[in-house]
């Protein structure tokens, strides 16, 4: 958004937008900017989140699985969760028998694995990551 069309949504002038702004970037409440990406249009327009369960509940087996995961360019995101397993990923893909690729020669290859559980996504009504 442009700091006009900003400053026009929250009812400021051009100028004081932009010094809020920029005083949030140097608060480090804003930390950065992202671009919205088309994901068909790159080729990843398959999309899985996957719940991850470890054989081993140390941090030694959780370092393990964290740098296979940093190794794997389909997964977009890993994180540490509490509950019944011990990660969330969300895995972009170009289609299903990529996805299966992925699912059985990366993620079933690694030793730490227990249990892998996939949810497909079918539609994204909302999606405000970036």
């Amino acid at each position: 958004m442009s700091n006009l069309a900003l400053a026009e949504k929250v009812g400021l002038s051009p100028s004081a937008c932009l010094r809020r702004v920029a005083a949030l970037e140097r608060s480090g409440v804003i930390s950065g900017y992202r671009a919205v990406l088309d994901r068909a249009a790159l080729g990843t327009g398959f999309v899985a989140y996957i719940t991850v369960g470890l054989n081993k509940h140390t941090k030694d087996s959780q370092l393990a699985f964290e740098r296979a995961m940093a190794l794997a360019p389909e997964v977009r995101e890993c994180h540490n969760i509490t509950g019944q397993v011990e990660y969330l990923l969300r895995v972009e893909a170009a289609d299903l028998p990529s996805y299966k690729r992925f699912h059985t020669e990366v993620l079933g290859t690694v030793e730490q694995v227990h249990s892998i559980t996939s949810y497909v996504v079918m539609g994204s009504p909302k999606d405000e990551r970036a």
